[in-house]
């Protein structure tokens, strides 16, 4: 199986029913209007584009058909239906047509469905109920804040009728409006004992697993393809966090080894600028692509820029009231003080791993150490400086992507408001698992391509798979936590 995900296809507003019947195992999503049936489809096809999605009501107007891929293969399709709106009136008109006679329901439903004058005074139900009959089962999406009533009875056995397989799917079941408990009681009443808890925002980690898992329960010959379908999904769910892990990796790494080195009588306020314009973008591009990858829109994410601007060249990088509102301490800037007894300033970027770094290899002494840093203690002689990234803000780099990937990794692809982009903590917090990596990263510049790279494949190449997999790490346990 391909871990590569398998973005579904709309198939525009086709009806549920071709000429040979349907070549695919096809499963109806039905129910009352504005109880969140596209959005459900949304969020199982992972397509924030699919149908329209509004607060009035009877926003879906047609059948809309949408297949579920493996590997590029379709195995089950899925109806996205109209509301229905007044199922009250014509529960009574079938059973008024079945008055004295012995027809059964299903049979009510045929006759109706070919009847042009019924179909056209309840044409939306007519919509609903053809796309169900030519169905193997029928999701029932129920808004678990509504107060059970009457039309939501007459509802239930207007779909009963059908004579197909009825899933219910509780919607907004995190709501404090929910009242889940009248609702199962109202469904076991009604023969129903089988449900699903399925919030379309913020779906639960497992409520895919367990919604398929329920129609195989119904539907005994679907099982093979909704077997394979959770492989699929399970192994799309494992690509999308090593892409994840691998992009916020490359970004920490490409951040950490930027460096610009300054000769003597350089102004270093442009390209102290520049660098931070740099990583803001750097940050903009890691996003993007992370939306990407969860197949969202850019408008999923309300996110400022990231807190860097420029401040004193011997204290801060960047701005420490920035930070400081980021909830990060901002370290002692450019470390001052004596190189070999010498009292000059230690420009090596204002911060504490890239200045253990050059200190710790100069005392060990190492031939390696001399190669990889005799030119910067030289540098140091003449005069020159060098500006790279502070602690504190590859922490709250750390901090937003990381928080981005989880907080897309539980986002269902119904949900219209934007994620507000949190970045709390403390900075040992975030960048503890990954100090050793990105130390050695700092001796490296080659490593970035705001450094104007110079090679290091291979060393580098291993630095950003030893990233990602602590990165991954943390978005296990972040999925685990949820």
């Amino acid at each position: 199986m391909s871990a590569k995900p398998s973005r579904p296809t709309a198939q525009g507003q086709a009806p549920c029913q071709g000429a040979d019947g349907p070549r695919l195992p096809r499963v109806a999503v039905v129910g009352h209007t504005n109880v969140g049936k596209t959005s459900l489809l949304r969020t199982l096809l992972r397509d924030a584009g699919f149908g329209k999605v509004s607060r009035a009501p009877g926003t879906t107007r047609h059948v809309e058909l949408a297949r579920l891929l493996v590997d590029g293969e379709p195995v089950l399709e899925l109806c996205d239906t109209p509301g229905l709106e007044e199922p009250m009136e014509l529960w009574e008109h079938l059973q008024a047509e079945g008055a004295g006679g012995r027809l059964e329901l299903a049979d009510r439903i045929d006759r109706f469905l070919e009847d042009p004058a019924a179909v056209a005074r309840w044409e939306q139900e007519a919509k609903v109920l053809r796309a169900l009959r030519h169905c193997q089962a029928g999701l029932v999406v129920i808004d678990v804040r509504d107060r059970v009533l009457a039309r939501h009875r007459d509802e239930l056995q207007l779909l009963a009728a059908c004579a197909v397989p009825l899933l219910p799917v509780f919607n907004f079941v995190r709501s404090a409006e929910s009242r889940e408990a009248e609702w199962r009681a109202v469904l076991a009443r009604a023969g129903l004992h089988v449900m699903v808890r399925f919030d379309t925002v913020a779906p639960e980690r497992d409520a895919e697993a367990r919604l398929y898992a329920a129609l195989a329960t119904l539907v005994e010959p679907l099982r093979p393809r909704l077997d394979r379908l959770l492989a699929g999904r399970e192994a799309e769910r494992q690509a999308r966090r090593e892409g994840a892990a691998m992009l916020i990796a490359e970004a920490l790494l490409e951040a950490a080894a930027a460096r610009r080195r300054l000769a003597p009588e350089e102004d270093f306020q442009p390209a102290l600028t520049q660098l931070a314009d740099d990583v803001r973008r750097l940050e903009g591009r890691t996003i993007d692509a992370l939306l990407r990858l969860y197949r969202f829109e850019e408008g999923a994410l309300d996110a400022p820029p990231l807190p860097l601007r420029g401040a004193r060249w011997k204290h801060d990088l960047f701005s420490a009231e920035a930070l400081g509102e980021a909830g990060l301490s901002v370290g002692k800037g450019a470390a001052a003080g004596a190189v070999a007894g010498l009292g000059i300033d230690l420009a090596v970027g204002g911060i504490s791993l890239g200045a253990a770094a050059l200190l710790g290899a100069l005392v060990g002494g190492s031939a390696q150490a001399v190669r990889t840093l005799g030119g910067r203690v030289a540098d140091l002689f003449r005069g020159y400086r060098t500006l790279s990234v502070e602690d504190a803000v590859l922490a709250v780099l750390a901090r937003r992507l990381l928080w981005l990937a989880a907080a897309l990794e539980g986002r269902g692809h119904a949900a219209e408001a934007p994620l507000g982009l949190a970045v709390g903590g403390a900075q040992d917090e975030a960048m503890l698992p990954f100090a050793e990596v990105l130390k050695k990263a700092r001796v490296h510049p080659g490593w970035s391509s705001l450094s104007r790279p110079r090679g290091d494949a291979g060393q580098r190449a291993a630095a950003a798979r030893q990233l990602a997999a602590l990165v991954r790490a943390r978005l296990k346990a972040a999925g685990a936590a949820r």
